[in-house]
């Protein structure tokens, strides 16, 4: 199977002035852009500048930076000298980058100026990072300039042979569920994810893919694979906010946006509010919303089709693991199955099976496996680990989920976040997706608490809309209408939800915060 890198060079020869990238910083009023040609150029550079500096295939480089046009072309000259990317998430502390840093043990460092000061703090203790190269504008000692050293490099490419089956990224977790797990991705991994992502949502060279998340994060960079495999442009916005991405959208004449549950949410808001007038754009271009990376409230894309009625939608279930999304999707005109996450992807098979390892009957809540081309190649230095996870080719996905009559999955919720009360289970992400519904309710987190009689308790931590009042009491007469007793949250809490930077709650943290005092 061709590698995402032979993708990049053969667009440098078929579409060499086209454009392949735009970033977007609106309120710094920077717009640069690159094309097929001079990012394939500059990734040459980036890979003979890591030769020259003695890495060769298998070391470990640390990409810890911002969403900017440097980042994907460093990533693909590291990959490209058959290294190992290890993109790390922004949120990281000293501490995470001490911890990924010593399973990766990273030869050199890509970084940006926000980073320095977490770097330095630890700087002494990460004895195998040989080469550190600062990306922007920033004062370190014994760093290097990273326009010095990529214009200092050969342009001319690398020859190195690269396997489907050679590793090439190392991806650590976010850490909702603990500490990072580092998960290894092949050559074919990226190319599998590539394929899927056209193939669901149907790019062409005409298409421009709108690209707000992080891209350090396997969802991001997955879909916009997509618009690699085609050779059409995509524009990295760096600002988020729903005036940003309609300005993206008119201006760039953008047709895809993959959007975090929040952002979407957000734009409907200041759309009711009046703050933000789709008449003050220009969106005809826009073709295909789509949602990934959490579950996503059934009301709110029919609020979105209220407004949007004409534009195509899908939602994206995947995991890192899977490299990114795809491996279960909605499908393009499933709207009327919104609120499950789909059926198996291209090229993926799927299976729900219960606590004894069988087929779950229809309707029946098991766990989600997966089988596809996008399985990772390990849990890295974790053998027992990945044994657990990935069996004959399964993955198993630790989503708890039910199949209906006409084979569309609903996501249940993950299987550590089952709170179990007197023997009952509740699924917090059902609860969860009830209380959305609430016209005040902003954002919703559903945890389960220890309780001396119960074994535990679910708690409702719930963020009110901006502007508006909710009580106790309005909650309570909500949830006793509309939930079953059984699966009532014991205690409302209202308070902001923590969202990481992909839009997951992070429950482990609700947990720890809430736990005292529960009873």
């Amino acid at each position: 199977m061709t590698t995402i890198s032979e993708l990049l060079a053969r667009n440098a020869q078929l579409y060499p002035h086209d454009i392949a990238l735009v970033e977007l910083s609106p309120s710094k009023e920077v717009r640069n852009e690159l094309t097929w040609k001079e990012l394939d150029d500059r990734a040459n550079r980036v890979a003979n500048a890591l030769r020259t500096r003695g890495i060769v295939k298998g070391d470990k480089v640390i990409h810890w930076m911002m969403n900017c046009l440097s980042w994907l072309e460093i990533y693909f000259g590291i990959i490209r000298i058959g290294a190992w990317a290890v993109p790390l998430n922004f949120r990281f502390t000293s501490k995470d980058l001490k911890y990924c840093a010593g399973i990766a043990e990273a030869k050199a460092m890509f970084l940006c100026p926000e980073f320095i000061e977490r770097v330095e703090a630890i700087r002494s203790q990460l004895t195998t990072i040989q080469h550190y190269v600062l990306v922007g504008d920033g004062v370190s000692q014994n760093m290097d300039k990273y326009d010095d050293v990529r214009d200092a490099a050969s342009p001319k490419p690398i020859n190195i042979k690269l396997s489907g089956e050679d590793a090439c990224g190392l991806y650590f977790t976010s850490g909702t569920t603990g500490d990072p797990k580092p998960i290894l991705l092949t050559h074919s991994n990226m190319a599998c994810a590539a394929v899927v992502e056209q193939a669901h949502h149907f790019q062409t060279r005409e298409d421009n893919f709108i690209l707000i998340p992080p891209l350090y994060h396997a969802g991001a960079k997955m879909h916009w694979f997509g618009s690699l495999l085609v050779g059409s442009r995509a524009t990295i916005l760096t600002e988020i906010s729903p005036r940003a991405i309609f300005e993206a959208v008119h201006k760039e004449r953008g047709t895809i946006v993959w959007l975090l549950v929040p952002w979407a949410h957000d734009m409907l808001v200041d759309i009711d509010r009046g703050e933000l007038k789709k008449d003050d754009y220009d969106l005809s271009c826009w073709r295909l919303m789509h949602i990934g990376a959490q579950p996503v409230p059934p009301r709110l894309v029919h609020r979105w089709k209220e407004y949007f009625p004409g534009m195509q939608y899908d939602t994206n279930y995947g995991l890192t693991e899977a490299t990114g999304p795809g491996c279960v999707h909605l499908g393009i005109g499933n709207e009327r199955k919104t609120g499950a996450i789909g059926k198996a992807g291209y090229g993926w098979e799927t299976r729900i099976v219960n606590d004894k390892g069988e087929d779950a009957a229809q309707g029946e809540v098991g766990e989600l496996l997966v089988k596809g081309c996008g399985v990772m190649k390990e849990y890295y230095k974790n053998p027992e680990r990945t044994a657990e996870t990935v069996k004959d080719g399964w993955l198993y996905t630790g989503d708890m989920v039910r199949m209906d009559n006409e084979d569309f999955i609903y996501l249940v919720d993950r299987k550590k976040d089952v709170v179990i009360t007197g023997g009952e289970n509740i699924y917090p992400v059902e609860v969860e997706e009830v209380i959305h519904n609430h016209p005040k309710v902003y954002d919703v987190a559903v945890i389960g608490v220890p309780d001396e009689r119960l074994g535990e308790i679910a708690v409702a931590i719930v963020d009110p809309k901006p502007g508006m009042t909710l009580t106790e009491e309005e909650m309570t007469m909500f949830c006793e209408e509309n939930l079953a007793r059984y699966v009532r949250p014991r205690r409302i809490i209202f308070d902001k939800v923590p969202r990481n930077p992909t839009g997951k709650i992070e429950k482990p943290n609700l947990r720890q915060k809430y736990r005292a005092g529960a009873g």
